[in-house]
């Protein structure tokens, strides 16, 4: 595929940086450049040339989401956004590749497939779904549903490294279980089900590997930087946040039921394992 057909939007989030590496000398639009947001914005941009859209632009604080202002962002980003670019590539005969997120769903399930029923709860859960609706009358499109999505850019991984390094042993939440998924990882995916032709549709996609709780994540971290002297205390979602105002409601199960992308012929990597790497990048 000729990367100067392809235009990833979000291009300076930690997804959009992954899709850089992935497809050098696409081409990359921020915010101001093409603000999605923007239906007037979308029609006017150069679409000559352009076979494919990859929309990693998102308004991912799921607190601020639950605020009056992060709430009208959201769903300017998430759902309009989406539905901007559903059209514009509806129009112009594009494949629309959009990425979603766990959050979709209320995380009541062990194990969340493609078929399962929208249900979110939180603003930023719902804007997502909003999303996803609309992207899904793209008539060449891809959604791919993803979690814990570390690249580069603040994530729990950096956070946790970070403490490490300062001899914090911290309290994190043992009731919220899924697997990381890494911005190579769902680059990896993406042009997987690209240069396959895999059928259009919904795909689930995360880091390979048993589900861990963040707080079993964190143990994993500190082993794999030798700081084993570090303790993790367990605590609940429900006490991490007592007494905290605007914190939007999490859902405690969000693993992804990888079947169907690997039915397409992709082997995902185990989290375990790309979180090596990722580590042995960060200390370089």
């Amino acid at each position: 595929m000729d990367p100067s057909t392809i235009v990833i939007t979000g291009a300076t989030g930690q997804l959009g940086k992954a899709l850089q590496k992935q497809y050098p000398g696409a081409r990359v639009a921020d915010s101001q450049t093409l603000d999605i947001s923007s239906g007037e914005s979308v029609k006017s941009y150069d679409w000559s040339g352009v076979t494919h859209i990859i929309n990693a632009a998102a308004y991912t604080n799921v607190d601020g989401a639950e605020t009056e202002e992060g709430r009208k962002q959201a769903w300017a980003v998430n759902a309009t956004g989406a539905a901007n670019l559903s059209k514009v590539a509806a129009e112009h005969n594009l494949t629309l590749v959009h990425i979603s997120s766990d959050y979709v769903f209320d995380g009541t399930k062990d194990n969340h497939n493609e078929n399962e029923e929208l249900s979110p709860l939180s603003v930023y859960g719902a804007t997502k779904a909003a999303g996803d609706v609309a992207a899904s009358l793209t008539p060449k499109h891809y959604i791919l549903r993803t979690s814990w999505v570390i690249g580069d850019g603040n994530n729990f991984v950096r956070t946790m490294s970070g403490l490490a390094a300062k001899d914090i042993s911290p309290t994190v939440v043992h009731d919220q279980v899924g697997r990381l998924t890494f911005t190579s990882e769902l680059a990896r995916a993406i042009d997987h089900l690209l240069s396959s032709k895999s059928p259009f549709g919904i795909y689930n996609v995360s880091n390979s590997g048993d589900p861990a709780c963040w707080a079993d994540i964190t143990r994993e971290i500190f082993s794999q930087l030798d700081r084993n002297d570090l303790t993790v205390t367990n605590t609940t979602t429900a006490e991490y946040f007592m007494g905290k105002d605007g914190i939007a409601p999490r859902p405690l199960q969000s693993t992804l039921d990888l079947l169907k992308i690997h039915g397409t012929g992709f082997v995902s990597k185990n989290w375990k394992e790309e979180l090596s790497e990722y580590l042995k990048g960060e200390n370089r």
